[in-house]
């Protein structure tokens, strides 16, 4: 039986980032070439100055967690307004993705036990960057599960800017400080799209809201220009 061009995209979307992570791992356990290569890249961004602290602090708990608890009251809000039958799944996947943050990160630190970069203090349990995982997880679901309740298009491509600038100035700031190696920060956004991956799956199958009457969803969606709350960007 052929497979299915959503049934591809999921495969990919999900098993090239855990592809690329298990690589990752491996090559940090083993100390192998790109350890080598990884450490060089460091040294040659490293610079700590204020802007490097002032970007990697967009990546703490306390910064980034309360955008995403924001957004997901909106969200919230949004589909017991709507009429949406199981309103509370979606932000309930976004907040399940954010608590697994931790739940992942803090065993692979201690497992691998990678010691830190010449910028701070001897320690080990710097892979991977829970700053990064954080910032992925918390910007990107706050971004996934908007875009699909905003009606404008520019507003829809300028959260899509936003959270981008978001996660990569994060991980910018954690290199160029020496909070973290380049890999770390590669680790985690592999870590983090298959969490998004799956808070976009529950998004997608909650069923949508009510239409209101002599409307049509098909009709609503061609004249708004804009894809309903249920089925997401186009």
């Amino acid at each position: 039986m052929p497979v299915s061009a959503p049934l591809r995209a999921l495969s990919a979307l999900v098993g090239l980032p855990l592809l690329l992570f298990a690589l990752i791992t491996w090559q940090v356990l083993a100390d192998g070439p790109l350890v080598g290569v990884d450490e060089w890249l460091s040294g040659a961004l490293v610079h700590p100055d204020r802007l490097s602290e002032l970007l990697s602090d967009l990546g703490n708990v306390q910064v980034a967690v309360p955008v995403l608890v924001v957004a997901l009251a909106y969200v919230a809000r949004h589909g017991r307004a709507t009429g949406v039958d199981l309103w509370w799944l979606p932000p309930l996947a976004g907040a399940l993705a954010m608590v697994l943050v931790p739940a992942l990160v803090a065993p692979l630190k201690e497992w691998t036990d990678r010691p830190g970069t010449p910028a701070v203090p001897p320690a080990t349990g710097y892979y991977p960057s829970g700053h990064t995982a954080t910032a992925v997880v918390a910007y990107g679901t706050a971004a996934l599960l908007l875009l699909g309740r905003l009606r404008s298009p520019a507003v829809r491509r300028a959260l899509v800017v936003l959270c981008a600038v978001l996660v990569l100035g994060t991980s910018y700031g954690l290199v160029r400080r020496g909070y973290h190696w380049p890999l770390d920060v590669v680790a985690s956004w592999c870590l983090g799209v298959v969490l998004l991956t799956g808070v976009r799956l529950v998004d997608r199958r909650t069923p949508p809201g009510r239409t209101p009457r002599g409307v049509s969803r098909s009709t609503r969606r061609s004249s708004s220009g804009t894809p309903s709350s249920s089925n997401g960007p186009s």
